[in-house]
């Protein structure tokens, strides 16, 4: 009997042998959905056989063996990616789930052989064909696992940030008041600025972390556009970075008063990490130079610091809050101390958010600057 044939005819003991083991994949396996497990399982056999009794030339076995059949038809999700997002939800491990088709595999060849005795070249054939398959399925199966669970957790840490919001800023607002007051004598004064300074840096980081997960979630970073002023946006931002660093020098050359169509909570947002981090990154005694300029179509903000250069091997991945590299200096490329690494990836997704983009140029000639291009016709954005 061709593997095909016996695979849908004895679908039963093989489906048996697989709950069986999959039962052993404690502790997740108590939770299991046995139904959902047979019907995927049931559904990948009947694809499995019908894969082995379609023609198939060298050409297309080669293509299987890069992954890049696709499924005729209308897309829609397979039993294997189905299997693969029901594991992620019970709690499975992605190794339990890939002893699952091991398991699986070991079953169909130890019943088919046991069945046919001895093999012949049709049945080597099969063999192979049916190896391919199920590496085909679980191939799926893990794509949409690993899919699911990450984004499981950027929903879950969208959700913690958001929670955390409330009772951090209550933190916030009392020590504030507190210190307001004018009533507090030492130590208490000082114990009390330094929760009001630790509750204001965290509520910052919890912001970093929903704008993160916001994007990585697909919804983008969110504007609102009306009217306004990128050079009272670069001094107000000046401002308040030198307040939180009364050491520095920074310097603004706005040459004129570009205006635009963009969100200024956003922009001040953006601009403020990147000054930021200039200030951070920049070397002792040197100022940070912030230039506003542009033409009818685009408006320019360059960001520039002396300092240790960045690599150029971490140019590349400078906005990719994965991509975390020390730089020879006092701190890290990617955002300022006691930060979550996040401010050049969240700048440079709320640039992108209004059709613009960031480019950056780092030397031990020059130094290093970065450059925001903002539109200012959203009808000429990609022009």
């Amino acid at each position: 009997m061709r593997l095909a044939d016996f695979i849908l005819t004895n679908r039963e003991p093989i489906l048996r042998e697989w709950e069986a083991f999959a039962r052993t994949c404690a502790p997740a396996s108590g939770t299991m959905d046995i139904r959902a497990l047979r019907d995927h399982a049931n559904e990948m056999l009947t694809v499995i056989a019908a894969d082995l009794k379609t023609p198939q030339d060298q050409f297309a076995q080669s293509e299987k063996s890069k992954g890049h059949t696709r499924p005729s038809g209308p897309a829609r999700p397979t039993a294997a990616s189905e299997h693969g997002a029901g594991r992620a939800r019970s709690g499975f491990t992605v190794e339990q789930m890939v002893a699952e088709y091991r398991a699986l595999r070991a079953s169909v060849i130890r019943l088919w052989t046991r069945s046919v005795g001895e093999l012949v070249a049709a049945d080597v054939e099969d063999l192979t064909r049916f190896n391919e398959a199920v590496d085909q399925a679980l191939a799926e199966s893990v794509f949409r696992f690993d899919q699911d669970v990450e984004q499981a957790k950027e929903t879950f840490l969208a959700i913690l940030g958001h929670d955390l919001r409330t009772p951090l800023g209550a933190i916030h607002t009392s020590a504030t008041f507190m210190l307001d007051t004018g009533e507090l004598e030492e130590p208490h004064r000082t114990l009390t600025a330094r929760i009001a300074s630790s509750a204001k840096r965290t509520v910052g980081m919890v912001g970093d972390l929903l704008d993160f997960t916001r994007s990585r979630l697909g919804g983008g970073i969110p504007i609102t556009r009306a009217h306004m002023s990128l050079r009272k946006v670069v001094h107000d931002v000046v401002d308040e970075v030198t307040l939180a660093h009364p050491g520095c020098v920074i310097r603004v050359e706005a040459r004129d008063d570009q205006r635009g169509e963009w969100d200024c909570a956003r922009i001040t947002q953006a601009l403020g990490n990147l000054v930021g981090n200039a200030v951070v990154h920049g070397s002792d005694g040197t100022t940070v130079t912030v230039e506003v300029q542009g033409d009818d179509t685009w408006a320019t903000v360059r960001v520039h610091n002396r300092g240790a250069p960045i690599a150029s091997e971490q140019l590349d991945g400078i906005f990719n809050p994965m991509k975390v590299g020390a730089a020879s200096g006092r701190a890290r490329v990617h955002g300022p101390t006691g930060s979550l690494g996040l401010g050049l990836y969240i700048a440079e997704r709320i640039v992108a958010a209004h059709d613009g983009r960031i480019e950056v140029e780092s030397s031990e000639a020059r130094g290093t600057t970065f450059t925001v291009y903002l539109p200012c016709d959203r009808n000429q954005a990609g022009s």
